[in-house]
């Protein structure tokens, strides 16, 4: 069994930084892709971002790209999102999730094993 635990969400005043990290237990971690998701009330789960088992390719979302960026420590079974010129409309639970194979995807589908999500909300 895999656990994901997601830290780092908390409250912000719009222009500022958060940083998100999601630790992995287990030992599979390595060769699988990992991604973030958020979801907003009354919104769906959306893609925000994903990385490829190595690191070597990430995807983000059109909402983010420029803002955010995802990252892993393969050696520390971590994964993070580094979060830039939070707005308002970035405000959701945010959850980490590790990939079904090691390739990136846009698709909750893809993906396994969900963690129970962290809280960001952006002030205005």
């Amino acid at each position: 069994q895999v656990q994901l635990v997601e830290s780092g969400g908390g409250l912000v005043q719009a222009g500022g930084s958060l940083r998100l990290s999601c630790a992995a237990s287990g030992r599979t971690f390595t060769h699988h892709a990992m991604g973030w998701f958020r979801q907003a009330p009354g919104n769906e789960r959306e893609f925000v971002a994903s990385i490829y088992w190595s690191g070597v390719l990430t995807d983000y979302a059109d909402s983010v790209q420029g803002r955010f960026t995802i990252s892993r420590d393969n050696s520390k079974n971590t994964v993070y999102l580094q979060m830039n010129s939070l707005n308002p409309e970035d405000t959701a639970v945010y959850y980490c999730a590790r990939g079904r194979s090691g390739v990136e995807s846009r698709f909750a589908t893809e993906y396994d094993y969900w963690g129970q999500g962290t809280q960001v909300t952006v002030s205005s």
